[in-house]
């Protein structure tokens, strides 16, 4: 085997395992969850600049998402094999807290907010 035949083999190997691992690499992503919503107040009115807190409860980190002029807030790229706490204030009042479960297969999970009353 001449030194160019084994070079064109050993580059069209390398050219199959870069394409694998980056099919892999796709596969991994698309698996990822979203949790999107609006955030309303008791009149089903948005909310905008409402604090969303999303927690993982297997690390406890928390993430924040400040509601934009529509109250639409958005959390990509979550681990589907965690398990998350869910819930949002603004001014005192707070929603209740909504669980995210591993166990739940939809990928682009849609999860409402509704603020309630102070607690006092």
């Amino acid at each position: 085997m001449t030194a160019r035949i084994r070079f064109a083999v050993i580059a069209l190997a390398l050219v199959f395992v870069a394409a694998a691992a980056f099919a892999q690499s796709s596969k991994h992503d698309s698996q990822l969850k979203t949790v999107r919503g609006v955030v309303i107040d008791k009149s089903e009115n948005p909310v905008p600049a409402g604090v969303v807190f999303l927690k993982n409860t297997r690390t406890n980190q928390v993430r924040s998402y400040i509601a934009d002029n529509s109250g639409n807030f958005r959390f990509s790229g979550l681990d589907p094999n965690a398990d998350y706490e869910l819930h949002a204030e603004k001014d005192g009042a707070k929603s209740q807290t909504r669980n995210i479960s591993s166990f739940e297969s939809r990928l682009d999970i849609v999860a409402n907010l509704k603020l309630e009353r102070k607690k006092d």
